[in-house]
């Protein structure tokens, strides 16, 4: 059966959604090629569609779920447009875009997070940002829907055998692990793999993207000796909750209920062990007239002092956490529009597709920043998809194009 084209719903245009030239304030062209000429890919002479249009049209995909590709790269080529000095954006078969996009990769995408992707939150502007002067970030994993094609499945895998077998999982699925900034929501480093990879895997990529005068919160999942050594050599602190199963021996006992202990490798002679034991605290807390509470929490921290940092406060500084569960809702909801799959039939273009979903938030969380600034509000205050709406609303008017050139881009845009 033949597939009907997507395309956006009757009166929207393209045109009066987010363009490059507003992810360009995020993602600067500068950057964008940089990388290409660093992967060998950039465009060496002038194009109809010049790699660096095709790596904002892989951030733009994700914003616009519902339209096809060309009418997506309309979006691009609406604020490129004025740059050549085109009277008109280039019209792309769907072709030359996955031609394109096959030339470029995920690599430079993955790049381009690593160096576009950086922290918003100032002390000055942003107080509730910080516990103790340290900028309060987090690390968590997730999944997500593939196209249901043979190179997807055998790249990324299904949730699992059986659930194949008896016909529950319709399609492959991804995991990634990204690390946030807690009170901005913006990612700072992502990470993609296979199904089968643990998140503890995932999450290690990320760890050079931690740094002194960082607080790390992390989930009990991610409980590892080599993991929390990896991460505490960065210079950050930890903060991670810990899994029961941790045998932690009281060496001291601190005014403020914590203590302090050891954690040791496991799998390794006695003596080795000790000598690699990396001292810890700990912090057992309950929260008493919550129904679906847990009987116990326990906490880890590099955090020794209790002076500094009190077990009350640290306990209800992790709970911050949180706030990366609303990141992937952000992701997959309100970004994506609750698409359930990506669009990307080749694992290659999975990874580039995943990373530009990744520079689209950011995008978006680069904006909501600028007002929160401006206003010295908290982000949490601001809309995530109010944000979204308010881009799609305002991009053609917003000063993206040259001064000389207002008549043009108001033709550009109509």
């Amino acid at each position: 059966m033949a597939r009907t084209k997507a395309a956006l719903g009757a009166g929207a245009r393209l045109s009066d959604f987010l363009a490059a030239s507003l992810l360009a304030r995020a993602v600067p062209a500068e950057i964008v090629h940089a990388v290409l000429d660093e992967h060998g890919c950039n465009s060496q002479r002038i194009r109809r569609f010049p790699a660096v249009a095709g790596v904002y049209y892989c951030i733009a995909l994700s914003l616009y779920p519902e339209a096809a590709y060309e009418e997506v790269f309309a979006v691009v080529s609406q604020g490129l447009a004025w740059a050549s000095g085109a009277a008109q954006p280039a019209l792309v078969a769907k072709s030359s875009i996955s031609t394109l996009r096959s030339r470029i990769g995920s690599a430079p995408l993955s790049d381009l997070v690593k160096r576009c992707c950086v922290p918003l939150a100032s002390v000055q502007d942003h107080p509730q940002a910080f516990y103790a002067g340290r900028r309060l970030v987090a690390i968590d994993g997730s999944t997500f829907e593939l196209p249901d094609e043979a190179d997807n499945a055998q790249a990324f895998g299904y949730p699992s055998s059986s659930a194949v077998t008896a016909g529950q999982a319709g399609y492959p699925q991804a995991r990634c692990a990204v690390l946030i900034e807690c009170a901005t929501h913006a990612i700072l480093g992502a990470n993609i793999g296979a199904f089968g990879d643990g998140e503890r895997g995932l999450a290690a990529a990320l760890l050079p993207r931690l740094e002194p005068g960082m607080l790390c919160m992390a989930d009990r999942g991610f409980n590892s000796f080599e993991l929390w050594r990896q991460a505490k050599d960065t210079g950050a602190d930890l903060l991670w909750r810990c899994g029961s199963t941790w045998q932690l021996p009281v060496q001291a006992e601190l005014d403020d209920g914590s203590f302090l202990s050891v954690i040791r490798p496991s799998h390794v002679a006695r003596a080795q062990a000790d000598r690699d034991a990396i001292t810890v605290r700990v912090i057992d807390y309950e929260l008493p007239g919550l129904d679906d509470a847990q009987p116990r929490y326990r906490l880890l921290t590099t955090l020794l002092d209790p002076q500094e940092a009190p077990a009350l406060e640290l306990a209800a500084v992790y709970h911050q956490r949180w706030e990366i569960e609303s990141v992937f809702d952000e992701l997959k909801t309100h970004l994506r529009q609750s698409r359930r799959v990506l669009r990307s039939k080749t694992p290659e273009l999975v990874r580039q597709e995943f990373y530009g979903w990744v520079l689209a938030h950011y995008a978006v969380r680069w904006l909501l920043h600028q007002g929160a600034s401006s206003h010295r509000i908290q982000h949490a205050e601001l809309s995530f998809k109010g944000h979204v709406e308010l881009l799609r609303r305002t991009q053609p008017h917003s000063g993206a194009f040259p001064p000389r050139a207002t008549q043009k881009a108001t033709t550009l845009v109509s």
